[in-house]
Formats: structure tokens, C-alpha cells, sequence
């Protein structure tokens, strides 16, 4: 992404969503983000013909099927005379080999660097004229590049993106620039920030074969090292419209919307993918506990489980239940972990969090974290937490949580689809992860059912030790002639990047 993240202070439940996807829909609650393994995407059913439809379980959302291998959803809203268009590529870090970390980010950024057709920067004014807005973001399982225009201006941007997954123009002349904007970026949001330290530390720590190890935007060696060819190689591997959804949601009329797909994208020609490498994380044997150095005011400590991620929308069941545990624990102002660890008498931390996303295409975790009030330790916040999983193992959860819990649910699903964007990240990535867009509501249906009986069960199953990474933070003197960091050009404010 052009940007990363502006938050700085990341939360337990921000954290777990960084490890699949991003923040916008963090955790099932939230908003669907999707599940599947590393290897190639699953089979689904093929249209005949070009722009057949492939099928639909609902009266306002459309799916259809280039001859090229592009797939098409048109999610029909007409509240407001506006649409939001999605470009998503099923390649992101998760992709990478050792040595090219961050190549995935750093192409993100060149799409921006012209064609023949539209130069260097051309793209985003072309946008902003239409009286648009547009960025990208690249995850570990995905890159999405998005506009949200007045509905008349669809086929253009269509025409846009179009050219650039074909054309794009990678020189050294605009890579060495883009790189240091880069640099900066990683600079700005991951080295001088403690608790984002912590935490590419801990995933490195946690993960022994993932892919899920590396961060997103690279580690300095691989970027110092990078080069153009890198990302003209990532390009041509990934970019291909048989490894692209467009999502279009809004004021549009689906019919149209698949008349100027196949205009614009059904001009292109696919290429085989590359073999996705599904690698099987070896069993963790032992606790693991880091520590890590920091510049930082407070001392600071996470705990991260391996959990199961959703794989199956029917036959799982621990997934669900995971995602209800953690919204008992942290998924409303008076929870548990902040009514009895950082509210009254016994308060013991400044902020407590807790966080699960079990919708992705790798493993999924289970993280708690917190700060220690005044007076307080990290190992006495690591007890507390860990408390909290062994008393709900014993006891289970009291039907006013889960009844609390469930309205959030439904809550939070009225919400995230008030707007066109929210409900096109809703299928987009769903879709991305594996699962498909018709069983978002099903998966709503699945939480709503969760038992207290199900959620002390995976309380039980899954918080040993043997299943544990500790990471604290040290905190290290803050220099305080140190200049505060600005942003540089090339950086934006919306977007993201995890």
C-alpha cells in the first residue's frame, strides 16, 4: 500500500486481524475475512460462456465468469447514485520467497508509475478529476486496489485498471524513488514504533514455516536488496486476470456492469499461475518467550495461541466459538478483561485487549496483550490474562454475555454494510481467503448459535502453554532530541497495509 497503517499502538484484536488481513474487518464479529489453505484457490463452478452466471443466493448480488478466467460480483445498492469498484488479486505476502520479502507492498506502489498509455501519477489524477477517491492495500493474502466513483464514471476506471494489469512500465528511474518512500514507510511504522517492534518480532518468533513470519512490508535486508526485475517478476507471475475478483458494489445495474467488464477485462489475456507452496507449520513443542528492546515509556507484553482457522463453514465448529470467547473478553466497553483488570479496586493495567481472526488463507492465532498500570509488572498482566482463560475453561460464560455478545453481532453486521465499500471488503475478502460471498450470512447464522458449553471447550483445548509465545516489551530511554518522523511523498493517509 502506498501508506501503512497510521495506528501506531496496535490492540491485541487489531494485531490478530494484521496477521491475515486488515483491520477493517477483524475477526468474524467484525466482518468476515476469509479462510482457506495455501495452495491454489478452491474449484469453483466455471461458467460455459463468457460472462455466464455462475450463480447467486441472493437478489441483490450477481457473480459471473469471463472467458479469460476474471470473476465479476456486482453487489446492487441503490441508496445513493455512487459505486465502489474493486480490483482484487489473490497474491500477497503469504506468495513471497525468502530473499524478495515486501515485494508484493513495493509492486503495489509501482502501479501507480504509468503505462504507456497513462504516465507516472496519471491514474490518481484521472481519478480525483472523475471526483473520486482511490488507494490500494496489500495484505498477506491479498493485493486490492479500489476507486470509489459517481456511478457514470464505472467503465472508466474499469478501462484504468484494465491497462495497468496489462501494461504496466517498470523502470529503474521511478523503482529507486519508490523504494525509499517505502523505506520510510517501514521506518515510520514498524521501527519506530514499539509496540509494532513487539510485534513482528513475536510473529517471527511464532511461526517456524509460515509465510506468516514475514512482515508484510519486508524485512531491510530483503528491501536494500530488492530490485526492479523483482517486481517486473512478481507482475507477471501474479497479475493475470485468471488470479482476479472484481467486486463492484453500489448504484449500478449488474448487466452493465458485466458489459463494461468484458469490454475492458475481457480483452486480456490469462497465463498459468505459479504452484502455490502449502507449508505445514511444525508442531510447536514448549512454550516460547521473547524479549524485546525499545525505545518506549511503558512496558508492554502479548500472548499469542495457535488456534484452528475456519476451514469448513458447516462442520467447523471451533472457530466460531473462538471468535465468541474473544468478544466475551474484549468485544464491548465493560467485557471482562477491562471490568476486572483495568476497572475498580484490583486494577491492575491501562489497557487490556484480546483478538481473533480465524479467516485466512494461513494459520490463525489467538492473541491477548496489555499494559501494567503504575506499580504493576507484565508478568503479573501475563497471569491475569491466562487467569482469564482457566476461569472460563472452568465455568464456561454466563447467558447475559452471550446474549450481549450475540446483539453485537448483529450490530456490527447492520453497520459494516451501511456503506458500498464496507459491503464490497465484505465478499472481497471472503473471497480472497477461499470461502465464498454466499456464506457470509451463514457464518452469521453459526456465531448467533455458539454455546457457552462450545466456548469453555475451546477454552480447554487450546491455551496450554504448549501452544504459547510470550513477547514483552523492555522498554529503552526515548532520545528525546530525536526529530519526529514526517511523512514523505508517495505516502498516504488511507489504505493499508498487513
Amino acid at each position: 500500500m502506498r501508506n501503512v497503517s497510521s495506528r501506531t499502538r496496535p490492540g491485541a484484536r487489531q494485531l490478530a486481524a494484521m496477521v491475515s488481513g486488515i483491520a477493517l474487518a477483524a475477526g468474524l464479529l467484525a466482518g468476515p475475512v476469509g479462510a482457506q489453505e495455501l495452495a491454489a484457490a478452491p474449484v469453483r463452478p466455471a461458467a460455459a460462456v463468457a460472462g455466464a452466471k455462475v450463480g447467486a443466493s441472493q437478489s441483490d448480488t450477481h457473480e459471473y465468469k469471463l472467458s479469460n478466467g476474471l470473476r465479476l460480483i456486482v453487489k446492487e445498492d441503490h441508496r445513493a447514485p455512487t459505486v465502489a469498484h474493486m480490483v482484487w488479486y489473490r497474491a500477497g505476502s503469504i506468495d513471497e520467497h525468502n530473499g524478495t520479502t515486501g515485494v508484493a507492498h513495493m509492486l503495489e506502489h509501482m502501479m501507480f508509475k504509468g503505462t504507456k498509455n497513462v504516465g507516472p501519477g496519471e491514474f490518481s489524477r484521472r481519478v480525483a478529476a472523475m471526483g473520486g477517491r482511490e488507494n490500494a492495500m496489500t495484505t498477506r493474502d491479498f493485493t486490492m486496489y479500489y476507486q470509489q466513483i459517481e456511478k457514470s464514471h464505472l467503465g472508466d476506471v474499469m478501462k484504468l485498471e484494465a491497462d495497468r494489469m496489462a501494461n504496466l512500465q517498470l523502470t529503474d528511474k521511478e523503482f529507486k524513488p519508490e523504494m525509499n518512500v517505502v523505506k520510510e514507510e517501514r521506518r515510520m511504522r514498524i521501527d519506530d514504533s514499539a509496540r509494532s517492534t513487539v510485534y513482528e518480532q513475536m510473529l517471527a518468533v511464532l511461526f517456524n514455516a509460515a509465510p506468516y513470519r514475514n512482515p508484510t512490508i519486508g524485512w531491510p535486508g530483503d528491501l536494500d536488496t530488492m530490485t526492479v526485475q523483482d517486481a517486473q517478476d512478481w507482475y507477471h507471475a501474479w497479475y493475470t486476470p485468471n488470479n482476479v475478483t472484481v467486486i463492484v458494489a453500489g448504484d449500478v445495474n449488474p448487466d452493465e456492469a458485466l458489459r463494461l467488464a468484458e469490454r475492458t477485462y475481457g480483452k486480456l489475456k490469462p497465463h498459468a499461475l505459479p504452484r502455490r507452496y502449502a507449508q505445514e507449520e511444525p508442531k510447536q513443542i514448549g512454550v516460547k518467550r521473547i524479549w524485546v528492546k525499545a525505545p518506549a515509556e511503558n512496558p508492554y507484553v502479548v500472548l499469542a495461541y495457535k488456534v484452528p482457522a475456519l476451514r469448513d463453514v458447516e462442520k467447523d465448529v471451533d472457530p466460531y466459538a473462538l471468535e465468541v470467547l474473544s468478544a466475551v473478553l474484549d468485544g464491548y466497553d465493560n467485557a471482562r478483561l477491562s471490568s476486572q483488570l483495568v476497572k475498580g479496586e484490583k486494577r491492575i493495567a491501562d489497557d487490556v485487549n484480546a483478538g481473533y481472526d480465524g479467516l485466512n488463507r494461513g494459520p490463525s492465532i489467538f492473541i491477548m496483550d496489555g499494559t501494567p498500570a503504575d506499580g504493576h509488572t507484565t508478568a503479573e498482566i501475563e497471569q491475569a490474562l491466562r487467569a482469564q482463560i482457566d476461569r472460563i475453561a472452568k465455568e464456561g460464560v454466563t447467558d447475559a454475555e452471550l446474549k450481549r455478545v450475540k446483539a453485537q453481532v448483529v450490530a456490527g453486521q447492520i453497520y459494516k454494510r451501511d456503506s458500498v465499500f464496507g459491503q464490497g471488503m465484505e465478499i472481497g475478502m471472503t473471497e480472497m481467503s477461499g470461502l465464498s460471498w454466499r456464506s457470509i450470512d451463514r457464518q452469521l447464522e453459526k456465531i448467533k448459535a455458539v454455546t457457552s458449553a462450545q466456548i469453555q471447550q475451546v477454552a480447554k483445548t487450546y491455551f496450554s502453554e504448549d501452544n504459547l509465545v510470550v513477547a514483552t516489551l523492555l522498554p529503552q530511554p526515548i532520545d528525546p532530541n530525536k526529530p519526529a518522523r514526517k511523512p514523505v511523498p508517495g505516502m498516504r493517509e488511507e489504505g493499508g497495509l498487513r
